[in-house]
């Protein structure tokens, strides 16, 4: 819902697909129901087969199953402009992605990305390195990036000092400077981002 609400107010048409209903709100989540693969399938045909997508962000996906199906859809209509923000752990501290799903969405998903979109504690997770540093945040992004052929955006908001954002792509680094506010109600921000990301 939140994804809609930014693609709406950033003018262009927005079509989803539900990989699970959750049970959430602005400080966290309590519960996921999951779709099923087959039905999962069958809404990113229907969206593909009626409005062919310009851009593509693919959010919260908890399972290796489901991970497969938007891999082989994806692959299947050429996809193009695609922005993953899979999230791993919620801004509230929520583990959102079974450990075996991340395995599969290193080796089939992210390869298919224009750009992923981490956090730190993700970022750390999926490098296998600690981040404490700026310097730390630029070999991080680096080696996702060159690693999976995409460009990365390191999201800075669970650092302690800043919330300075750090882009790496084509071989270079962008930082972009933000203010950290004090709110307790951060949940959810980060699909806004990408999905205001995927929209432009």
């Amino acid at each position: 819902q939140a994804d809609i609400k930014t693609m709406t107010l950033n003018g262009v048409y927005a079509m989803s697909a539900i990989t699970a209903l959750t049970a959430q709100n602005t400080t966290g989540v309590r519960s996921i129901m999951e779709s099923t693969p087959d039905f999962l399938k069958d809404q990113i045909d229907a969206v593909f087969e009626d409005i062919r997508p310009d851009a593509v962000k693919i959010g919260m996906v908890a399972s290796a199953e489901l991970i497969r199906v938007i891999a082989d859809r994806l692959a299947y209509y050429k996809a193009e402009n695609i922005v993953v923000d899979p999230v791993m752990v919620a801004t509230s501290g929520s583990e959102l992605m079974k450990t075996d799903a991340v395995s599969v969405l290193t080796r089939e998903l992210l390869p298919l990305a224009t750009l992923v979109t981490r956090n730190i504690p993700e970022a750390g997770g999926l490098s296998g390195m600690t981040v404490h540093t700026k310097e730390d945040m630029e070999r991080v992004a680096q080696f996702i990036g060159d690693t999976y052929g995409c460009a990365v955006l390191l999201k800075g908001g669970h650092s302690i000092n800043d919330a300075n954002d750090l882009l790496y792509a084509n071989g270079g680094c962008k930082w972009f400077c933000g203010k950290r506010i004090d709110n307790p109600n951060t949940h959810g921000t980060g699909c806004t981002l990408s999905s205001a990301i995927a929209s432009n």
